[in-house]
């Protein structure tokens, strides 16, 4: 299992990565294109539109290793009061059934991008293909599948071994 969970952290580590630079990208277009707006009357085609898929692929991007580091808010101080049976059932009933929600996701998107590329939607003012992107998001929640399903098996090893397992380290 540490294996596993030393794979995962490297998959979304380099994942959160390239996050930072599709939000690094924006800062650089944005500031890019006012330069040029202003200096010389020549706005970048498409900034509005780049920005959105940019910060999409941003925020998809790092949801992997921010759900792996437990930097999400959680809301536990309700099932803190329970024994510590009962806290790993549920740990294990959450992290399935948000394994099984992102799993869908990454499904849908697999399948909506597939459409889009068939169809041939293109951005409206820069005409930029949108499926890349589409795909790119889905391949950033694969990587917050990957993490829920290491806590998962974590905590469905704890329910069935009856021990303490240990949390994913960081």
């Amino acid at each position: 299992m540490k294996q596993l969970s030393s794979i995962v952290k490297g998959v979304t580590s380099i994942l959160d990565k390239l996050a930072g630079l599709c939000i690094f990208s924006v800062m650089l277009l944005i500031v890019a294109n006012i330069i040029l707006r202003t200096v010389f009357n020549q706005p970048i085609l498409g900034t509005y539109e780049l920005v959105g898929f940019l910060t999409a692929m941003g925020v998809a991007l790092a949801l992997g290793y921010c759900a792996f580091q437990e930097g999400h808010i959680a809301v536990s101080f309700i099932i803190e009061r329970f024994p510590h049976n009962v806290q790993s059932i549920t740990a294990t009933f959450v992290n399935a059934t948000s394994l099984m929600l992102w799993t869908a996701a990454v499904w849908s998107l697999g399948k909506f991008g597939y459409s889009m590329k068939m169809k041939g939607l293109v951005s409206p003012s820069a005409e930029i293909p949108v499926y890349p992107f589409i795909y790119l998001v889905a391949f950033g929640l694969l990587g917050l599948c990957l993490v829920l399903l290491v806590k998962f098996l974590i905590s469905l090893r704890e329910v069935l071994g009856g021990g303490s397992a240990k949390k994913v380290t960081r």
